[in-house]
């Protein structure tokens, strides 16, 4: 099982990322369970989701020990990193998090200039799907190809094609 945490400041696009990995998930029969906070916090204050993806049937949508992090801002490394298994993946966006700060003792982080990123390809508003690139190619919890019908699909859906989201994610991919 897949236990994720996605954090980062309202706006961001957590949410979001969450749902694309479900989209992703549930495209590949798998069970997936998406759990959002953010309350009062949206545009602008901390958000974050948890995601599980599962071969089998979830117990509960909440983590207390997440095996990955996805940190859009340093404040959700604050809060999070702790949290994050022995030997977990961590995806800290490089263009948010200093590169000098403190990842917890036996954590994997990847990092990826993301906002910088997605800004340079036109598509400010793609940073997280520069991150979600970087968990698949850190993961491997799916293909590239999986992820990018995914990503096509979710889009078209919410009447949203852009080609450069799938520009962004490929961007971050190839980050790690």
């Amino acid at each position: 099982m897949h236990e994720i945490i996605i954090s980062g400041f309202g706006g961001q696009g957590v949410l979001t990322a969450g749902l694309l990995l479900i989209e992703c998930g549930a495209s590949r029969d798998r069970y997936v369970s998406w759990c959002p906070s953010y309350g009062s916090e949206m545009r602008g204050g901390t958000a974050n989701c948890t995601v599980m993806i599962s071969d089998e049937e979830i117990g509960s949508p909440y983590t207390t020990t997440p095996g990955i992090l996805v940190a859009m801002n340093e404040p959700s490394v604050d809060r999070f990193q702790d949290a994050v298994k022995s030997d977990g993946i961590m995806i800290l966006n490089a263009s948010m998090i200093p590169a000098d700060k403190q990842i917890a003792k036996g954590r994997n982080a990847y990092r990826a200039p993301a906002t910088e990123i997605a800004g340079a390809l036109g598509n400010p508003r793609g940073a997280n799907i520069v991150m979600l690139g970087a968990l698949i190619k850190a993961s491997g919890m799916f293909t590239k190809e999986d992820f990018i019908r995914a990503i096509e699909s979710y889009f078209t859906q919410k009447g949203y094609h852009n080609p450069l989201n799938v520009e962004c994610f490929n961007e971050g991919f190839d980050a790690v």
